[in-house]
């Protein structure tokens, strides 16, 4: 039993998520991404990359690969945006921290380089020094050019770009209160200026007065510029405003006409009429060509009887070029329809390239207006395929897959065979980490010339997605070989080897966790050759690991698993294979040459469940064969740990094969 306690206390020690990948549920997307890279193919390495961080998001190391590849294709700002987001999952990494100031400095982000390397600087890591050079680049220009238009504007230079001017490089450099103060100055020189509320707001959220950045986001987000309501609306909070917010920002922009008007329907929705009819009136002085507003308040003084105060409101109305708003008051006030013939002359509406838009913001790393911008792409035009995989590469990165994985769908359907090849490869790799229900079937054939016997080893599960970290499953087992030795007589075999039985069980296990899985089932064994039914226990943690390099063909991987078996006397058996080689061989035949060492211990001490095995292994894969199959032939010389059993010699070739669904 010490000697599983020990095992146990080494099987943790190798399972450190800093210095080893899982290979599931990741490992293989990874391995498509880095054969890509080695053949400088980067846009399937790219895709292979998405994939990966799809199926696990919280790795830094995909991203920052990842980033690398974009930085090949020259998308500078995406490769930011990983980088961004790898040093936020690995705060300690410098040198993911330095990339991402520099290609923040290179896209005319400032400011959040300039914090960037001045953390790094005050470490005392190898990119101290040149952390500190390239903050001091960028803190001295930002500081003579605040002296600079703090001078011109004291010597009366206070116009709208001044201000401006003064208050970008104040917020560059983390002088917020200043920033705040100039930007206020430069909006109220030019208010219809909304991208500048929306600065303001910005600053004043990082100085955490929340009332007044939530007033000038609002204000910045009804009317003005399109861009700029936007990212106001991406500041905002994800509730709806309520009267107080919509009060607040109208004492910062009285004139704000739609956020006047959007305050009046607010009031009457919530069944304040004199208060809507307050903003309506005052609406209708600030604009009196607003025949919407100039209507809503007609119809509330119609309501409550002061019809003489509607009246010239309704006929201001019907006088108007409003057709739809002038027939609406006519049937109020019991007059005939007038409908106007609709003049060949008229100009359309120029319609926005939606497409175009999307990719700007894809680019731009603005992934929620991209997704906007492709919805209104689909609605133009449903039957664009191109449109319908970059939605479920958008909702991919966005991490809601169950969307991606429709998008994906409907573009595998396209007749163009590069988009429904992605999309296909997308939609299976998706499709199996969302469905609901997930069935999983592999055997393992192995050939021993330590035994000469042929034992087969096979699973059938299928599991269910629960949306918590337990997923119960159904399973069928099978462990059996040709010489059908379990239970004869004299026997040389031991009986761990092969059981003879189909094991029929139901189980719990957990979601992998950095390569770990604990699992339970309780069953029965149903002995094929002794016609036995027994009762069937058991349960146990598993891990796989796997290092590997991208730049040379060298690998390294363990499987290691600790479980209890009811059959076995109710024994706690430990398992762990290791193998470390090297990849040679184009794909239609790759190779990989490795040495094995294996260990296996039991807490029972019986002379057969301990022992040491080590040799050279050879494994096969082709691209003609399955993606799941392998070939493998090992040599393995090993030695009892307790007991006189001799050594032994093993020729040990089995062919492995699994499938999804």
């Amino acid at each position: 039993m010490r000697l599983f306690a020990i095992f146990a206390v080494l099987s943790l020690a190798w399972a450190n998520p800093g210095k080893a990948q899982p290979p599931d549920p990741a490992y293989a997307s990874l391995t498509r991404a880095y054969t890509a890279l080695r053949a400088s193919d980067y846009d399937p390495a790219i895709a292979a990359f998405l994939q990966a961080i799809a199926a696990s998001p919280a790795r830094p190391d995909i991203r920052k690969d990842l980033a690398y590849a974009y930085l090949k294709i020259g998308e500078n700002l995406l490769a930011r945006e990983q980088f961004r987001q790898a040093m936020q999952l690995d705060p300690a990494d410098t040198q993911v921290a330095m990339e991402y100031a520099f290609l923040c400095f290179e896209t005319k982000e400032q400011a959040q380089a300039r914090r960037i390397f001045d953390r790094v600087r005050k470490t005392s890591g190898p990119s101290a020094k040149t952390a500190e050079q390239a903050f001091q680049n960028i803190d001295g220009p930002l500081a003579d050019g605040i002296e600079r238009w703090t001078q011109a504007i004291a010597k009366g230079g206070s116009n709208f770009s001044a201000h401006f001017e003064l208050a970008t490089l104040a917020e560059q450099r983390d002088q917020l209160s200043l920033a705040a103060e100039h930007y206020e100055k430069a909006w109220r020189l030019l208010p219809d200026r909304r991208s500048v509320l929306v600065d303001l707001g910005r600053v004043w959220l990082a100085l955490n007065r929340l009332d007044d950045a939530h007033a000038a986001l609002l204000a910045a987000s009804r009317g003005g510029e399109p861009r700029a309501a936007e990212l106001a609306r991406e500041l905002l909070p994800t509730h709806y405003p309520f009267v107080d917010d919509f009060r607040r920002a109208l004492v910062l922009d009285p004139a704000n006409t739609e956020l006047r008007r959007e305050l009046g329907y607010l009031l009457l929705r919530m069944d304040f009429p004199l208060e809507a009819e307050r903003e309506f009136r005052s609406l209708t002085e600030l604009a009196p060509d607003d025949f919407l507003a100039a209507t809503q308040l007609g119809f509330l003084l119609y309501g409550h009887g002061d019809r003489a105060a509607a009246q010239p409101l309704f006929e201001h109305v019907m006088a108007g070029n409003d057709e739809d708003l002038a027939n609406r008051v006519r049937s109020v006030l019991r007059l005939p329809q007038v409908f106007k013939a609709r003049t060949a002359a008229q100009p359309q509406p120029q319609s926005i390239d939606a497409k175009v838009m999307a990719e700007r913001s894809i680019k731009a790393g603005y992934m929620k207006d991209a997704l906007k911008y492709l919805q209104v792409a689909h609605e133009d035009d449903p039957g664009d395929f191109a449109v319908m995989l970059k939605l479920g590469w958008t909702y991919n990165i966005l991490h809601q897959d169950l969307s991606a994985v429709r998008w994906f769908d409907l573009a595998r359907k396209s007749p163009d065979p590069q988009i429904s090849t992605e999309a296909a490869t997308a939609w299976k790799s998706l499709r199996d980490a969302t469905e609901r229900f997930r069935t999983t079937a592999w055997l393992f054939p192995i050939f021993s010339t330590r035994w000469h016997d042929l034992f087969s080893y096979g699973q059938v599960k299928t599991e269910v997605r629960t949306g918590l970290p337990i997923r119960p499953y159904l399973s069928v087992r099978f462990v059996g070989d040709t010489r059908q030795t379990v239970g004869i007589a004299g026997t040389v075999a031991p009986q761990y080897l092969s059981e003879s039985a189909f094991i029929v069980g139901v189980g719990i296990a957990t979601v992998p966790w950095y390569g770990i899985t604990a699992w339970a089932e309780a069953g029965n064994s149903i002995g094929y050759l002794t016609r036995h039914m027994l009762p069937d226990y058991r349960g146990g943690i598993s891990m796989a690991r796997a290092l590997h390099s991208e730049s040379t063909n060298w690998f390294a991987d363990t499987a290691i698993d600790a479980i209890f078996v009811s059959r076995f006397g109710n024994d706690f058996l430990a398992y762990a294979q290791n193998r470390a080689g090297y990849t040679i061989g184009p794909s239609e035949l790759r190779t990989q040459l490795y040495w094995n060492a294996n260990l296996t211990l039991d807490s029972k001490r019986q002379d057969w469940a301990n022992f040491v095995e080590t040799g050279p292994g050879l494994r096969f894969t082709s691209s003609r064969m399955p993606k799941s199959m392998y070939l493998t032939v090992n040599a393995l010389r090993g030695a009892y740990l307790i007991g006189a059993r001799p050594r032994f010699l093993d020729l040990r070739t089995g062919l492995w094969y699994a499938i999804t669904h």
